[in-house]
């Protein structure tokens, strides 16, 4: 029964995501016609961020850990562990003045309708092609002087051994974050591996826990800086369990 329950609910899912993605994807991709005009498609791009995680029964607890504070006129490059698809829902979430660029999978083009607007908000990488990996610097650099701040997911994607606590970082983030000296913001995301796995048959609506861990000066070497937030996110992971 309880089986049957997840897969109506992951049905839902994809009909609240219809629904939002056609009503907020006109004014995305009217707004996002016009670089200086994607802030007013950022907002949108909220909406349907905030309707998806809020409409699928979910909430969150922000936990600082940090006295350092956001500057909304600063660009950053938001870093956090990944573990479900809700994951890319938060930054957006969590970052009203900022407005967000997606580092991504090609492969989501391919989604009716999503697949258009995530063309012109992301990213996108072919992790096959060792050209689109090393032009993915150029194309967030670009952003960044446009006035977007850079979300990536440091481990690459989500590890299908799920006793994998957090998997090793690659090195795209912390390069970008000394190429263009932007801060990092380090965010930790408790809950969603067991409320919303990539295995449909589990999962529950819950409360997550959001931890914003700090905001590391990207003065330090690249390989200084994976390490640092390597530990902080593997601290408030192996905490938890």
């Amino acid at each position: 029964m309880k089986k049957i329950l997840n897969y109506i609910w992951r049905g839902w899912m994809l009909i609240l995501g219809t629904v939002l993605t056609i009503l907020m994807g006109i004014p995305v991709l009217v707004f996002s016609i016009r670089k200086e005009h994607y802030p007013y498609a950022y907002k949108f791009i909220r909406f349907w961020a905030i309707g998806m995680f809020y409409g699928m029964g979910f909430r969150y607890e922000l936990i600082k850990l940090t006295d350092q504070k956001i500057d909304k006129n600063t660009q950053y490059v938001f870093i956090s562990n990944h573990t479900s698809i809700m994951d890319i829902m938060l930054p957006c979430i969590l970052m009203p003045h900022h407005p967000l660029c997606y580092v991504g999978k090609k492969e989501l083009v391919k989604i009716p309708i999503f697949g258009t607007i995530y063309k012109r908000i992301c990213v996108m990488v072919d992790r096959s092609s060792a050209k689109s990996r090393a032009d993915v610097y150029r194309r967030c650099e670009e952003r960044m002087e446009e006035g977007q701040s850079i979300v990536l997911f440091p481990e690459g994607g989500v590890p299908d051994d799920e006793s994998i606590v957090l998997d090793h970082f690659k090195d795209g983030a912390f390069i970008l974050a000394t190429k263009h000296q932007s801060p990092i913001l380090v965010f930790t995301f408790v809950g969603l591996k067991e409320m919303f796995p990539f295995n449909y048959g589990k999962g529950h609506p819950g409360k997550v826990k959001v931890y914003f861990n700090d905001i590391l000066n990207p003065n330090h070497s690249m390989t200084d800086l994976k390490s640092n937030a390597y530990t902080e996110i593997k601290k408030v992971l192996e905490n938890e369990h």
